[in-house]
């Protein structure tokens, strides 16, 4: 990722689509709620690339600040003050979390609301292991924190937490298919026939969702962190986190979770580890998740075609703001063949859902 950081607000005037950072409206900012003294400096982190996340450090302190990309927004989206609500929400559960430490929805500080997290140290996985996580049995263990991790958050109670604010009980797939919907329409930059197609499939065999709970959203390795020795160090980005079906989170997981011999695509090349020996395939993990929860994965097909879907459509609109400039991040150059390439791969998850509907 490759934002703009800029240390005065008069420099930031002088970029079409403004800076990601200002430095000295935040070092101000920082001293008032109290955060280091000092100068600070600031660095992007992470493999996301959707909301920016920075690593902020003042002599010895380290911080992490969460923004909303630069350029236009669909409404609603990218809101990183709800974001921060729902960590402190979530502070009541067994979930490994960030603490937020600041929250401000004044854009005229950096040129967009943020909010301040403590700095967790450890490592995304997606493409490897780093040596000091790569020990005897970390398939096993990955999986299993993953697998556990979703439990968790299945389980918290939506009233004792607060987290029933964030959301209602009932039509979440309905409301989740109109508005990304709205979305493809939104963020189309040619034709994309196969997420036109898929649509009307999914519209058209809805499934009947199971007793509410909250969810994630965008449950997938590459948002967990994972640090030594071998542990589930925090559940990261939840930024479209709310009350909602849980096989939703698990097909998104599911889906994201490679297997040798997949086609590429741009969502597969932010979690290629588990293609590695020894991992559980996707099955393997919908069954474990199954037995601990009791929900029944039969229809789980459907979610992960629904999750493939959405993720061709937000990355679309990621396409779209790269195309206009209002984002440098070299990820997105790949999209121009990528969302294609993942509309591709929904169209096939349902040609496979339906061959297994007539072998039934």
């Amino acid at each position: 990722m490759s934002e703009p950081i800029v240390t005065r607000a008069r420099e930031a005037t002088q970029l079409e689509h403004g800076a990601a950072l200002v430095l000295e409206p935040l070092r101000r900012y920082l001293d008032e709620v109290g955060l280091g003294r000092g100068e600070l400096s600031a660095q992007p982190i992470g493999d996301g690339h959707s909301n920016l996340t920075f690593l902020i450090e003042r002599g010895d302190e380290r911080f992490v600040l969460r923004r909303p990309p630069r350029g236009e927004l669909a409404p609603s989206a990218n809101d990183v003050i709800r974001e921060a609500r729902v960590l402190e929400a979530l502070d009541a559960t067994a979930l490994p979390l960030p603490s937020v430490l600041a929250q401000c929805d004044d854009p005229e500080v950096i040129g967009a609301p943020f909010f301040v997290m403590d700095f967790i140290g450890g490592s995304p996985i997606n493409d490897g292991l780093p040596a000091e996580l790569d020990q005897p049995g970390a398939p096993q263990t990955i999986s299993d924190a993953v697998v556990s991790a979703l439990v968790t958050l299945h389980d918290a109670d939506l009233e004792t937490s607060g987290l029933s604010s964030f959301g209602r009980r009932s039509g979440y797939l309905q409301r989740q298919l109109e508005l990304f919907g709205s979305l493809l329409d939104r963020n189309k930059t040619r034709p994309l026939p196969d997420l036109d197609a898929a649509s009307d499939w999914l519209s058209a065999n809805l499934p009947t969702s199971p007793e509410s709970t909250f969810v994630h959203g965008d449950f997938r390795l590459g948002n967990l962190l994972f640090a030594a020795p071998l542990h589930l160090a925090a559940v990261l980005d939840w930024e479209m986190a709310t009350v909602g079906d849980p096989l939703a989170d698990l097909g998104y997981c599911v889906a994201m979770w490679t297997e040798a011999g997949d086609a590429p695509n741009p969502m597969f090349a932010l979690s290629r580890l588990t293609q590695q020996p020894g991992f559980p395939g996707r099955a393997e993990i919908a069954r474990r998740y199954a037995e601990r929860t009791g929900r029944s994965i039969e229809l789980l097909p459907w979610y992960e075609v629904f999750a493939l879907w959405k993720s061709a459509i937000f990355l679309e609109g990621s396409h779209r703001r790269h195309v206009n400039g209002a984002s440098q991040d070299p990820y997105f150059s790949s999209l121009a063949d990528g969302v294609p390439a993942l509309a591709g791969a929904v169209a096939e998850r349902i040609r496979r859902y339906e061959r297994a509907a007539r072998a039934r």
